[in-house]
């Protein structure tokens, strides 16, 4: 079995679930600090993170990534525990396998490998790995690169090891990301009995034509690196249970996936035209995920390029479809952000699983991508 198998089967043995690392950071340090590398821990509140670093010059070539996961769901209905990886059909299955144990596990190789064959490499290579990527991320990533920012490191190049290809590794690559707002929305109306409707105000029936206009706004018309965006209601909630009661309050979540053609303030300032333009009696809580980022063309998806028609004999198309990453925490720094990672077809599924031998490619890209760009 080869040495990627293996240390992707020992990170997902550990039941890392979100924000637990359960170890595995402490296992992938071990591995660093035999290749040179410098660990550094840093937890904020119940997130373990880890940065490490070989070398102090620049550039610095930045590996980023989580050791946490999602929930497995019923075990029953895993055909083998999702923590006990094992090999099936070529197909190593196992929660994070995919989501992105996987990644991780190719990443340490690489780098193994790259510095025992450059012992004297250009620049500087790091590992950012955060417990808090399925979760709140609000310890995680974030926390780490505000760390980074006030002692004045400065990441160059950045490789994010998110799932991103879709029928063979490499096949996709991700080079922005849409941003992220969401918003819950209360619409106040008046509780009352369903028989004497002009006694209440029902916000549900008030609500309707501005829900309906929101659903079909033409936010923008995206680019040539964006789709437009999109408005998604995801929950509504109203009522008391009972068939006779006209509700007195309507609670609505919804997203925006916005492209660079709008803004955070854009997007908030239109919907609050619509809302008070229907007369409705409102307030929304917002919360910013994530803003758009964009990494042009340029040395580190030249470098990605290569490795993958080199390796794979394919040509890699660039993307900033799904949903949001930790890139967004990194990208702001200045830094050219990557995502590159295996087939993400069962992430956050029963029975995750990823093709074994993709992630013996994986690594041997993540390794030509470094000796690309630092020797």
């Amino acid at each position: 079995m080869s040495e990627t198998l293996e240390l992707a089967k020992e990170l997902i043995r550990r039941p890392s679930v979100t924000p637990d690392d359960c170890g595995c950071q402490e296992l992938i340090a071990d591995r660093l600090e035999k290749a040179g590398f410098k660990n550094e821990p840093l937890r904020f509140g119940v997130v373990d993170n880890l940065w490490a670093r070989r070398g102090s010059a620049a550039p610095l070539f930045v590996f980023a990534g989580h050791t946490d996961v999602v929930p497995p769901g019923p075990e029953e209905q895993w055909d083998s525990a999702p923590f006990d990886p094992v090999i099936r059909d070529n197909y190593l299955f196992g929660r994070g396998s995919a989501d992105m144990k996987g990644s991780i596990a190719a990443m340490v190789i690489a780098c193994e490998r790259f510095v025992a064959a450059h012992p004297d490499h250009k620049g500087s290579i790091a590992f950012l790995i955060t417990s808090d990527e399925e979760g709140p991320a609000i310890d995680g990533t974030v926390r780490v690169i505000d760390h980074l920012v006030a002692r004045g490191d400065t990441i160059d190049w950045c490789l994010v090891g998110e799932p991103s290809s879709i029928n063979q590794t490499g096949d996709i690559i991700k080079n922005g990301r849409r941003g992220s707002l969401n918003g819950k929305l209360r619409i106040q109306g008046h509780q009352g009995h369903v028989a004497y409707p002009h006694l209440a105000d029902n916000p549900i029936h008030r609500a309707a034509p501005a829900l309906a206009e929101l659903a079909g706004v033409e936010w923008d018309a995206g680019n040539e690196y964006f789709p437009p965006t999109t408005f998604q209601i995801s929950n509504i909630v109203a009522g008391t249970g009972a068939e006779n009661v006209i509700p007195g309050v309507l609670d609505i979540q919804f997203n925006l996936r916005f492209s660079t053609e709008s803004s955070e303030d854009s997007l908030k300032s239109q919907v609050n035209e619509i809302l008070t333009r229907h007369g409705l009696e409102y307030e929304i809580d917002w919360k910013l995920s994530g803003q758009p980022f964009l990494t042009p063309e340029g040395d580190l998806v030249d470098a990605a390029r290569h490795a993958i028609r080199s390796i794979s004999g394919i040509e890699t198309e660039l993307s900033t479809s799904g949903g949001t990453s930790d890139g967004r925490f990194i990208a702001p720094t200045g830094a050219q952000v990557l995502e590159l990672g295996p087939i993400n077809a069962t992430i956050h599924k029963i029975n995750e699983c990823v093709k074994a031998e993709e992630l013996d490619r994986l690594s041997t890209i993540y390794g030509d991508i470094l000796t690309q760009l630092l020797t």
